[in-house]
């Protein structure tokens, strides 16, 4: 394919360094904390100059991307979660935290695919924007409560009784509490604050930023991907813990999200190619950043290695190096341009 030239960006090639660097056993390591400080950073650019841009968007259409963004937050991790249980791989607790990954999105995944398009030429709207920072959480919910029906088949299994109990016989973890941290995770209070802002600044006061917002964003992308390159390499050994079906899974469950997104941003939302690219990345993403520490709370009977490993190690450099020029790809053929 084509495309797949395009890829040749210092971004991703970066990720790639990373990932050799670490299956080579270099002692190179990231300082500690800098891959949160770049994450915050570049979730708070996007967020502004999406939010300047969507200041000046059309409001119904932008009703209708988050319209279609819930339903996808919430529609893929049931897609994803009757997929494993069919598989029956793994119990119906670690199908319910790695499907939530898979109704989530992948900031790295998504400005990777905003370098591509930048580097191909290829204009998009914003709205995608909007629909990052609404897919966040939904797929969190959708999560629990499949954890939850999960633990009520389980305990049916078990005479009645729940499978994780606190000292005073409750659940041990309460529903409205998680709920709160879904929908107050510091990436969506961060992309959405931002975007609140970028979208109700004066014009002079953003063009102040423009160094601040453009000049050094690449860079920035360069050292997180860098970093990330160097975390899905460790993550790539644990491939044995998940098997070859499950890692099947996260190739296979992203092109299908994809798909959807694809047809979504295209046929529903009518987007132009870039903009219909972005949305199926969109529905390929599995979440490493904001799902992990959710569902490592909400379901502690879930076995990390398996989500991480899938999202992280398979899915994330699966749609770096193959994904997004495959579905834009698919737009493409799609627009029948």
């Amino acid at each position: 394919m084509s495309s797949l030239s395009n890829l040749l960006i210092p971004a991703v090639l970066f990720f790639a360094l990373g990932a050799i660097a670490r299956l080579i056993r270099s002692d190179l390591k990231f300082p500690p904390d800098l891959a949160k400080v770049l994450s915050i950073y570049l979730l708070m650019a996007i967020g502004l100059h999406g939010g300047y841009e969507l200041g000046k968007a059309d409001l119904a259409i932008a009703v209708n991307a988050i319209v279609w963004a819930l339903i996808l937050g919430f529609s893929l991790p049931i897609l994803g979660y009757f997929a494993l249980v069919v598989t029956r791989k793994v119990s119906p607790l670690d199908a319910a935290a790695i499907s939530a990954h898979y109704g989530s999105v992948s900031a790295g995944t998504f400005l990777t695919a905003i370098a591509y398009l930048d580097n191909t030429g290829v204009e998009y709207e914003s709205y995608p924007l909007i629909m990052l920072a609404v897919m966040e959480s939904p797929a969190i919910v959708v999560g629990l409560l499949l954890a939850a029906m999960a633990r009520k088949q389980l305990a049916k299994a078990n005479g009645g009784r729940p499978s994780i109990v606190d000292d005073d016989g409750e659940s041990s973890t309460k529903f409205s509490n998680l709920l709160h941290e879904a929908f107050t995770n510091g990436s969506v209070v961060v992309l959405i604050g931002s975007m609140i802002i970028g979208a109700i600044s004066q014009p002079s006061g953003m063009d102040k930023l423009k160094p601040f917002i453009d000049d050094i964003f690449m860079g920035a992308l360069c050292l997180f991907l860098f970093e990330m390159g160097m975390e899905a390499a460790r993550r790539i050994k644990e491939f044995k813990k998940v098997g070859i079906v499950l890692g099947m899974f996260g190739v296979v469950m992203p092109v299908i999200g994809g798909a959807i997104g694809a047809v979504v941003g295209h046929s529903i939302l009518g987007f132009s190619v870039g903009g219909a690219t972005l949305v199926a990345i969109l529905g390929a993403s599995a979440s490493y950043i904001a799902v992990p520490p959710a569902m490592r709370l909400a379901v502690p009977e879930a076995n990390p290695s398996f989500y991480l490993t899938l999202s992280l190690g398979i899915t994330f450099p699966f749609n770096v190096m193959i994904g997004i020029p495959l579905y834009h790809w698919f737009v493409t053929y799609l627009a029948g341009a």
